[in-house]
C-alpha cells in the first residue's frame, strides 16, 4: 500500500508530504488535518527512526544520530531509543521506538522519564553498547556520552617500569624493618646490661636503677613521696628510655616537660618531669643538680629528685623529677578558690618544706648542712595530689657550709625575682657575717606566698582573683630599683583588709605573715616557729572559741574548722597572738 499525503500539523506549525512509504515502516497512521480538513486519530510519542546505520560518533561527548526519519510511535507509551555500538570496523547507531515495559536486546530501558538521551554503558545480547532511553519529541537524536568512554590504550612502559621498581620496594621494606628490629634489640640489649652493671657497683652516694624509678612512681600517692634512694649523675653511657611529652612550663635557666619514663621490663611506662638546660645554662644545672644530689635534702615537701643526665648530642642538660599534674602554686591559686582547710594544709606544708631545707640537723639528730633557696616564690612551690606543698627549683639555693667564707657569701651576688626580694636584699645590706641573715630573706618571701594564699581563701570573705604580692601596685615584672621604691622608701606590704581577721583561724595566719615580712630581720620567725604555729593552730583555736558563750564548739573529729564565729567582743589580733605564742628559740633547739 503506497500513501502520497499533503499534511498540515498544526502542532509543528510545518508542511510535510507524506512520501512513498514501505508497508514495513512503522508510520501506519497518521494524524493530520489534510486539505480536505477530514481528521484522523491522535498523535504519538514523535522519534527519529532509522535502522542501524554506520556513525563518525566516537562515543565521548554530544553527536548526533544523523537519522533524517522521523516517526511517529505505534503506542502512545513507547518511548525514543538510540543504541550505539562498537564493532572492529566502526561504530553503529541505531534509533527507533520501544514499550520501556518490555525487554530490548535482553536489557530494561530504566530511563524512559528522562528528557535528554544520555548514554549508558549496558551489556545487550549482541555485546555491549550504549543505549539510551527518554520521551520528548526527536529527544534521541541528541546523543550525551560520559566525558571519557573509551580509555586511552595503556603504555607498556609503564608496566615495565613498575615490574622493574617491585624488587627495589620489597628490598627497602626488609631492610627498613631489618634496622627497626636490630634497634629495639640493641635498645633492650643496653637496657639489660644497664640493668646488670647498675647491680654490680655501688656508688658512694647510691645509683638511681630506671625500675627503681618506676618503683617510686607506681601510683600518685607514691610519686609525690620523695626518692628512697640516693640521688646522683647517671654515669651511664646510654641515656635513660625517656619520651618528651608536653611542655608545661618555662623559666629564665631552663625549660620543663611531661615525660614518659619506659620501664625496661615491658611496655608500660611512668611520668616524670624533665627539666632541660641549654649548653649555656651549665652552671645552674651544675647548681640544681649539686644541691639535689645532696641526699639530706629528701623530704615529704621538697620535690623528689630522680637522676642527672648529661646529653651531650643534644647539647643539653637535664634532671629528671617527679611529675605533680596540678602544677605549680601560682597556677592552682589562679584556678581554684581554696577553702580554709586547704589553706591550713597548704601554709603548714609549705612552712615545713622550707624550715627541713634551712635546719642543720635531721629529725634522727645527724648534722645536715642547711640550705637556703633565695627565689622562693609561688611559680617555684609545686601542689602534689594530697594538696601539699613541695619547693622546686634550686638553681639559686646557696649551701650554708661552715668552709664558705665571707668573700664567697658575698660572691653570692644579688639573686632572687625583684618582687619577692627582702628588703636588706634589694638594699644590698645582708649581714654576711651571720648565715642565719640567708635564711631570713627566705622567711620574707614565704610570708608573701602565705599572703597569696590566704587571698584566695574563702574564709576571707569576698575572694577577688588572683594576683602576685603587690598586685597592682608594681608591673607584672618590676625591677630592683621600683620594688625599693614600695618596700624601702614606701615601707609598703600587701594589703590585709579587716574582713580577713573575722575569721579567727585567717587572723592568726595574718598576723604570723606580718611578723615574717618585718623590716627588721631579725624580728622575722624562724621557718621552724612558723610551722610548729600553724600545726598548733587547732587547739589553740579550740581554746579561744570556748573563751565565748556565742561561739560554737569545733567538733573533736574535724581537725580544721571551716569557720569559727566570732564573739560579740572582738577578738584582737594581739590577744590572738599571745594565746598561740610559740617560744620559737626553744622549738628551734628542740
Amino acid at each position: 500500500m503506497h500513501l502520497l499525503l499533503t499534511c498540515h500539523f498544526s502542532y509543528l506549525k510545518q508542511k510535510i508530504s507524506c512520501t512513498e512509504l514501505p508497508t514495513n515502516y512503522h508510520l501506519s497512521i497518521l494524524f493530520c488535518v489534510c486539505s480536505t480538513g477530514i481528521p484522523f486519530l491522535p498523535l504519538h510519542q514523535l522519534c527519529r527512526f532509522c535502522d542501524l546505520r554506520l556513525s563518525s560518533c566516537s562515543g565521548a561527548g554530544t553527536c548526533m544520530s544523523n537519522c533524517n526519519i522521523t516517526s511517529i510511535c505505534l503506542q502512545a507509551f513507547e518511548v525514543c531509543v538510540a543504541i550505539w555500538r562498537k564493532n572492529e570496523t566502526g561504530f553503529s547507531i541505531e534509533t527507533l521506538c520501544h514499550d520501556p515495559s518490555k525487554p530490548l536486546y535482553g536489557i530494561m530501558l530504566d530511563d524512559s522519564r528522562n528528557a535528554t538521551c544520555e548514554m549508558k554503558e549496558k551489556n545487550t545480547t549482541s555485546g555491549m553498547a550504549h543505549v539510551c532511553s527518554c520521551n520528548e519529541e526527536e529527544c534521541n537524536d541528541k546523543l550525551l556520552f560520559s566525558p571519557i568512554i573509551n580509555k586511552p590504550p595503556d603504555d607498556p612502559l609503564v608496566y615495565v617500569i613498575l615490574v622493574s621498581l617491585l624488587p627495589l620496594l620489597v628490598m627497602g621494606i626488609v631492610v627498613v624493618g631489618m634496622l627497626y628490629w636490630y634497634r629495639s634489640y640493641r635498645q633492650r640489649m643496653l637496657n639489660q646490661e644497664w640493668e646488670s652493671s647498675m647491680k654490680k657497683r655501688k656508688p658512694k652516694a647510691g645509683g638511681l636503677d630506671c625500675s627503681d624509678a618506676c618503683a617510686i612512681m607506681m601510683d600518685d600517692d607514691r610519686s609525690d613521696s620523695s626518692s628512697t634512694h640516693a640521688n646522683n649523675l647517671n654515669h651511664n653511657t646510654e641515656p635513660l628510655p625517656i619520651d618528651l611529652d608536653l611542655l608545661v612550663g618555662k623559666g629564665r635557666f631552663a625549660q620543663v616537660y611531661k615525660a614518659k619514663l619506659k620501664q625496661t621490663t615491658s611496655e608500660q611506662f611512668e611520668t616524670v618531669a624533665v627539666k632541660i638546660f641549654p649548653d649555656e645554662e651549665y652552671a645552674s644545672w651544675k647548681n640544681e643538680k649539686d644541691i639535689f644530689s645532696n641526699t639530706d635534702l629528701r623530704h615529704e615537701n621538697i620535690l623528689h629528685f630522680l637522676t642527672a643526665e648529661e646529653r651531650k648530642l643534644e647539647k643539653q642538660y637535664w634532671l629528671i623529677t617527679a611529675f605533680h599534674p596540678r602544677g605549680n602554686l601560682q597556677e592552682y591559686l589562679t584556678r581554684h578558690v581554696i577553702s580554709w582547710e586547704e589553706l591550713h594544709v597548704l601554709g603548714s606544708s609549705l612552712a615545713r618544706g622550707v624550715a627541713h631545707l634551712h635546719s642543720d640537723r635531721l629529725a634522727c639528730g645527724r648534722p645536715k648542712v642547711p640550705i637556703v633557696h633565695r627565689d622562693l616564690k609561688s611559680s617555684n612551690i609545686l601542689v602534689k595530689n594530697d594538696l601539699t606543698c613541695c619547693l622546686c627549683d634550686f638553681g639559686l639555693a646557696l649551701c650554708l657550709d661552715s668552709s664558705l667564707s665571707v668573700d664567697d657569701l658575698a660572691n653570692s651576688g644579688q639573686v632572687g625575682t625583684a618582687r619577692y626580694m627582702a628588703p636588706e636584699v634589694l638594699e644590698a645590706r645582708l649581714n654576711l657575717e651571720n648565715i642565719e641573715s640567708f635564711k631570713q630573706t627566705d622567711i620574707y618571701s614565704m610570708a608573701l606566698v602565705l599572703w597569696e594564699m590566704t587571698s584566695r581563701c574563702e574564709a576571707i570573705g569576698e575572694v577577688k582573683e588572683y594576683e602576685p604580692a603587690y598586685g597592682s601596685k608594681v608591673r607584672e615584672h618590676p625591677c630592683v630599683e621600683s620594688m625599693k621604691d614600695n618596700v624601702l622608701r614606701d615601707r609598703g606590704r600587701p594589703e590585709i583588709p579587716d574582713t580577713w581577721l573575722r575569721h579567727q583561724g585567717v587572723a592568726v595566719i595574718c598576723a604570723t605573715i606580718k611578723e615574717c615580712w618585718d623590716h627588721d630581720p631579725e624580728a622575722r620567725l624562724t621557718a621552724h616557729c612558723v610551722a610548729e604555729r600553724i600545726s598548733e593552730m587547732e587547739d589553740e583555736l579550740d581554746k579561744l572559741s570556748s573563751r565565748s558563750s556565742s561561739a560554737e564548739k569545733i567538733p573533736e573529729e574535724l581537725k580544721i574548722p571551716m569557720e569559727v564565729e566570732i564573739p560579740e567582743k572582738e577578738v584582737k589580733i594581739t590577744e590572738i597572738q599571745d594565746i598561740i605564742a610559740v617560744d620559737c628559740s626553744v622549738s628551734d633547739k628542740k
